[in-house]
């Protein structure tokens, strides 16, 4: 039966996963209150708060600033034109797979930029050194006439050419980004990270690479985590000193590097292909004793991760070991529901889980997303200050539950570090919890943090390990994450920032604005994604388990309909391509004869409508694309069926023709109402077969908006959806 399989798929959920479920794109006026007032921290506590707060914030700003990405951040930061510069680089540079295409990207992005402002012996060496070779590709690629510095370069180029302008942007980079990374391989990194060890930091190695593309990415990615876990657990052999799990190092691991279809609609292929590889990792893990953390990826994949977690909580093998951990980001909408239910599966499972709880690194593309699939909100707060409120909520939660899981807090937020240990009391043992700053960035807040003489808590290094080459994810998340004006590294290094900024509460901050929990006013839900000229089409939420359920039954309801195009004459079957035993209707093909009557048909009406006020022809089409909405499961249930495509691509049309209509709907009334226009007359449209609604609908959309009537003609492999 079609779509049998699909519905099969969809799991009924536990309370705690339904909880989650209905938290994905709950409206921030409904999750953030609750928020605030679990955030706020009793009078003592959010005074000892601030005071800690400002001591540590007097602290680094008292050092000589040290220099790396963190000065570069505040140097150019995303709100200046040489920071949107870098960025699109980062971004993009990696990517071009030819020469001409790369030089022309640097001559767009660098050219205009005033790197000469940000060369001065104010600066570090190292914001000086990539500042020079930015200087000098934007001189090069600007063609300046400078005396000096042009005639120098005029010989440069003459003996270099055009890779010379390469090189220059390309050391630049590389210098940015190998900040970040610990080592090239996972025993440079080791050697590496002996220094800090001795001085109190604990290590967790990240394997740099994610998204694997092929099976072959998938294993080269699997190699190099067992690797990765042998070199490791050599290591903390050698430095044993009955240390217990919590002190020593670990590994995190991305899932997406361990599958090229690690995705909800390939559920089945996760559990039986990625599942094993992952256990294969743990179970090396337990037998070297090294922490083993799954790491947070983007919003449709938590679910799936949830899963893979609970089978290796309950894999027998790993009974009783402590070293499972698992990564949550405060920014999503679930996450004090994800947190409630790590608690219940570490209790259920035996398991003392490792918890660490991050801010979030895949905001921008979380929000943007959800506006392009026309989701009903976001899985994200739109402020900042609500991921601030939550990350506090969250971790009061964490550290209520020290018998079920080990928390882990990764900010280099001064005052979201204060509040944690505010709200952490005094008594402390190295296995209640720890604080974790990535490699490259809060170092200054972090050496506070360990030393005797400050708070002495322990703080765990997250180290990536890898090349240039395997980098760039990562150092686009750093960059976008703390190069934004909000993020805390910029604004402790800014002093115009006043301290009392710095340190102020953020539950505080939030109640201030009103109505509480409103979202920012400048980034648009996704149903206004194009303001006023028209409403963005609906998308179903694949990852969602509820939307997947009633989908199924949409679908379900499609297959049992009777489709029949066209009238008389002999009819012929459709079968779906993709399995011919699925006969999806019969067509009544055309006759030449009833071609020319529609023909007369469209003659007869032209006049008719061409008379009728744009703004009415602009109601119908938007009237016609309300109709599609509501009927988007039977019309995507058709389009896989008889066009063979997949559920998500059949979605993704059948919103492009609803766009489609209202478009032409505005272009109507805005182009056409009240001016002189006289249409063609009667318009054939003829369908493609392999965008059989979406661009058909655009056709007849367009003709008809102009005022012309239309002769339609399906594609003969796709009659019955035209």
């Amino acid at each position: 039966r079609p779509f049998s399989s699909f519905a099969g798929d969809v799991a009924p959920q536990s309370p705690l996963r339904a909880r989650i479920t209905a938290m994905h794109r709950r409206p921030e006026e409904e999750c953030v209150p609750p928020l605030v007032a679990e955030a706020t921290l009793p009078p003592d506590l959010a005074a000892k708060a601030e005071a800690t707060a400002r001591r540590l914030v007097l602290a680094i700003r008292a050092k000589p600033r040290g220099g790396g990405v963190e000065e570069l951040i505040h140097e150019y930061s995303l709100s200046g034109r040489e920071g949107v510069a870098l960025m699109c680089l980062a971004e993009a540079l990696l990517r071009i797979p030819d020469d001409d295409t790369r030089d022309a990207l640097i001559r767009d992005k660098v050219a205009a930029g005033d790197w000469r402002s940000h060369l001065g012996p104010g600066r570090s060496l190292f914001v000086n050194a990539a500042t020079w070779g930015l200087m000098v590709t934007g001189k090069l690629t600007a063609e300046t006439t400078d005396r000096g510095l042009s005639a120098a370069l005029t010989r440069l180029i003459a003996r270099g050419g055009e890779p010379v302008i390469r090189a220059a942007v390309d050391m630049a980079m590389r210098m940015m980004g190998e900040q970040f990374v610990t080592g090239r391989t996972i025993e440079e990194a080791l050697d590496n990270s002996r220094e800090r060890e001795e001085r109190g930091f604990r290590y967790s190695y990240d394997m740099l690479g994610e998204a694997a593309v092929t099976a072959e990415d998938a294993a080269r990615y699997f190699a190099a985590y067992e690797g990765a876990i042998e070199a490791i657990g050599r290591s903390a052999m050698r430095a044993a000193t009955g240390e217990g799990i919590h002190q020593r190092a670990g590994i995190s691991i991305k899932l997406s590097a361990l599958h090229p279809r690690y995705a909800r609609a390939q559920a089945d292929r996760v559990a039986s292909e990625l599942l094993p590889r992952l256990r294969a990792l743990a179970l090396l893990a337990r037998r070297h004793d090294i922490g083993f953390n799954i790491d947070a990826e983007e919003a449709d994949r938590l679910d799936l991760s949830l899963d893979l977690l609970e089978a290796i909580c309950l894999e027998p093998g790993l009974a009783g070991w402590h070293g499972i951990g698992f990564v949550v980001q405060a920014y999503g909408k679930r996450c004090p529901a994800v947190i409630d239910f790590l608690v219940d599966l570490a209790r259920r499972s035996g398991h003392r889980l490792m918890v660490r709880l991050v801010k979030g690194a895949y905001w921008d593309s979380e929000i943007k997303r959800a506006q392009v699939d026309g989701l009903p909100g976001f899985p994200v707060y739109t402020r900042k200050i609500y991921t601030d409120v939550a990350y506090i909520a969250c971790a009061r939660r964490l550290l209520a539950a020290g018998d079920a899981v080990f928390p882990q807090f990764a900010t280099h937020n001064a005052q979201t570090l204060a509040a944690i240990e505010a709200l952490a009391g005094d008594a402390f043992t190295p296995d209640r919890y720890e604080f974790q700053c990535l490699h490259g960035m809060g170092e200054p807040l972090y050496e506070e943090v360990v030393d005797p003489e400050g708070l002495n808590r322990p703080c765990r290094i997250y180290a990536p390990v890898g090349t240039h080459e395997t980098l760039l994810p990562y150092l686009v998340r750093r960059l976008l994450e703390n190069g934004a004006n909000s993020s805390f590294v910029n604004r402790i290094s800014d002093e115009d920032i006043a301290v009392d900024d710095l340190v102020a509460d953020p539950a505080g901050l939030a109640r201030a604005i009103q109505p509480l929990g409103a979202p920012h006013p400048l980034i648009r839900l996704p149903r206004d994604l194009y303001g006023e000229s028209r409403r963005n089409s609906e998308g179903v939420d694949l990852s969602n388990e509820r939307r997947l359920a009633e989908l199924a039954q949409g679908l379900a309801a499609s297959a049992t309909e009777t489709w029949i195009a066209g009238e008389g004459g002999t009819g012929r079957e459709v079968v779906n391509p993709a399995d011919h035993r699925d006969v999806v209707g019969t067509v009544f093909d055309a006759t030449p004869e009833s071609a020319a009557a529609c023909v007369e048909r469209a003659k007869a009406a032209s006049a008719r409508w061409a008379a009728t006020a744009p703004s009415a022809r602009a109601a119908m089409l938007r009237r016609a694309a309300d109709l599609l909405q509501a009927a988007m499961p039977r019309l995507a249930g058709l389009i896989v069926r008889e066009g063979g495509r997949t559920v998500a691509n059949a979605i993704g049309e059948v919103r492009e023709a609803i766009d489609f209509l209202r478009y032409y709907g505005g272009q109507a009334e805005t182009l056409l109402e009240g001016k002189a226009h006289r249409p063609l007359g009667p318009v054939v449209c003829i369908s493609p077969w392999n965008f059989p609604l979406a661009i058909f609908t655009g056709q007849i959309a367009a003709a008809l908006a102009a005022g012309n009537t239309v002769l339609a003609k399906p594609a003969e492999e796709t009659p019955l959806i035209g």
